[in-house]
């Protein structure tokens, strides 16, 4: 059976995050976006833990559901215990940012982590706390304590805070995190990167690569995600399908141009670049001549060490999507997050089932009957890669556009017609 899984997520306690990221809500919005294993997030932050200690019972094989659903006869969201931790420090006379997705095999493992965490760093400032330790040696306290446990880099190729970023990144998984390298068997692309760009590198060959929302709300969720065909859902076959991939159906992938930090520029500036034109400029801003942020598609190419296109053999699929909401606004010349378009996604998630269903599954007959004509299409034209991409940069999100200049045309039409 198919398991829709979104492991890198954050809770109320971590900045810049929705008041509503409870589980709860968070269990709500797994469903209609069709997820079924989602992560806790935040299981580093002392509050945080307590409500996932009080509100989260064991199903005793390393997930968990709400205590108030237990007895409900709707399906249940299931949780995996997951944090994100920022290391900040200097390395090979350089320094280092990078932020790293921990997934636990239990409550009582991560509480372990805490107990020897928190007698050195503040654990209480951030859902995301920032700590001032090597990465390696984070990860050799988390697997000295929990072998089971899972250390994975966070979208790896952001500029900022990320394992290849081009700020403060390295090079290779090598030079990073040296002997532990063995046990680091994932990587997060981000939303910035896709498998494509990542099959360039030879290096990454042996290194499974997933993909997740990193959501800051509950509307969030499921930007991107995994999907495991699994004979029976627990901990130990989820680490088993990332570390051998067996059982890895595919991946969900934003359009990476969709990502806010795909091509290179400077957003107070205005400038955007691609990596040649960047490199026309030597990577400085031609307006206040000082270094551009060289973005995720400069910093693969920098890396690569092959043409773009080529697939490994025991690479995990992958599908593109757009957001729902996303559709439906640009159908209706709306913003996502106007009244009209919420009423619309609504409508559509209780006629046609999940979001997950309706952008991947639905038979187009049946999508057809159940939505206008233009948002139909915007969905199949996401389906079939039939878009037009204006990259993010420096911080900014990119835009993807589904209907085509037909389908605008016949649009405006109808919108005059009425």
């Amino acid at each position: 059976m198919n398991y829709i899984v979104d492991f890198h997520i954050h809770s109320r306690y971590s900045r810049a995050t929705s008041k509503n990221m409870n589980l709860e809500k968070l269990d709500e919005w797994a469903k209609i976006k069709g997820i079924q294993v989602l992560g806790t997030g935040d299981f580093t932050h002392p509050q945080w833990f307590k409500d996932l200690e009080k509100k989260l019972v064991s199903e005793d094989n390393g997930l968990y559901v709400l205590k108030s659903k237990i007895t409900g006869k709707e399906e249940k969201t299931y949780f995996i215990i997951t944090s994100e931790i920022s290391c900040v420090y200097k390395k090979n006379d350089k320094a280092r940012r990078l932020h790293l997705l921990i997934i636990m095999p239990s409550l009582e493992a991560a509480k372990k982590i805490n107990q020897r965490l928190e007698g050195k760093y503040n654990l209480e400032s951030d859902g995301r706390p920032i700590l001032g330790i090597d990465a390696k040696e984070l990860a050799k306290i988390i697997l000295d304590i929990s072998p089971e446990a899972m250390v994975i880099p966070a979208h790896a190729w952001t500029p900022w805070y990320a394992i290849f970023g081009s700020m403060s990144g390295f090079d290779s998984l090598e030079e990073c995190f040296e002997e532990l390298t063995p046990k680091i068997f994932a990587i997060e692309t981000g939303l910035s990167s896709d498998p494509l760009m990542n099959w360039q590198l030879s290096k990454l060959d042996n290194v499974t690569l997933i993909s997740n929302s990193d959501a800051h709300s509950p509307e969030n969720l499921g930007r991107e995600a995994n999907v495991f065909n699994l004979t029976e859902l627990n901990y130990k076959n989820i680490y088993q399908a990332i570390k051998t991939r067996k059982g890895f159906e595919h991946t969900i992938e934003f359009f990476p141009e969709e990502g806010k930090y795909h091509f290179d520029g400077h957003r107070l500036c205005g400038i955007v670049f691609t990596p040649e034109e960047s490199l026309k400029h030597k990577n400085i801003c031609p307006v206040c001549k000082k270094e551009l942020v060289l973005g995720v598609l400069h910093r693969v190419n920098d890396l690569a060490d092959r043409a773009y296109g080529f697939r490994p053999a025991e690479a995990v699929p992958y599908k593109y999507i757009v957001p729902l909401k996303e559709i439906i606004a640009e159908a209706l010349n709306k913003t996502k997050i106007s009244k009209i378009v919420d009423i619309e996604y609504f409508s559509l998630i209780k006629k046609g089932g999940s979001e997950f269903h309706i952008l991947l599954d639905l038979e187009e007959d049946k999508l057809k009957k159940i939505t206008s004509l233009e948002i139909a299409g915007g969905i199949l034209n996401a389906r079939r890669e039939k878009v037009t991409r204006s990259p993010g940069y420096d911080g900014v999100y990119g835009r993807i556009s589904v209907l085509n200049g037909s389908d605008k045309a016949k649009k405006i039409s109808q919108e005059k017609l009425f």
